[in-house]
């Protein structure tokens, strides 16, 4: 079975820095849609940034100009740098996938990474 691991959460001050990164756990074929969701506790899960396998991105309007996603197609690899952090960027990140055609409920999905953003 193949997992999708993230890695990168940690502990920043406002207007601080983090790089995650989301691989799966063996080569699989290249995804068509990879992203970030994003939950606070209390708080609806939200799609934070995406991008398909041509690299065509999307992105909450909360996070343009501070987040860029990036893929690696070749290692089916994807990167959410996060710029000027701030505390209503805390939540547990989760990654996400999807290949073309597929369902949803036929999403593969990470562990979730905590990103907490405190003084």
């Amino acid at each position: 079975q193949v997992q999708l691991v993230e890695s990168g959460g940690g502990l920043v001050q406002p207007g601080g820095s983090l790089r995650l990164s989301c691989a799966p756990s063996r080569s699989i074929p290249t995804f068509y849609i990879m992203g970030w969701g994003r939950q606070a506790p209390g708080k609806q899960r939200e799609l934070v940034a995406s991008m398909t396998s041509g690299l065509s991105a999307n992105y909450v309007d909360s996070v343009k100009g501070r987040f860029t996603i990036s893929r690696d197609n070749a290692k089916n690899t994807v990167y959410l740098q996060m710029n000027s952090l701030k505390p209503e960027d805390t939540a547990v990140y989760y990654c996400q996938a999807r290949y073309a055609s597929a369902s949803p409920l036929q999403d593969y999905w990470g562990q979730g990474t905590q990103v907490t953003v405190s003084s």
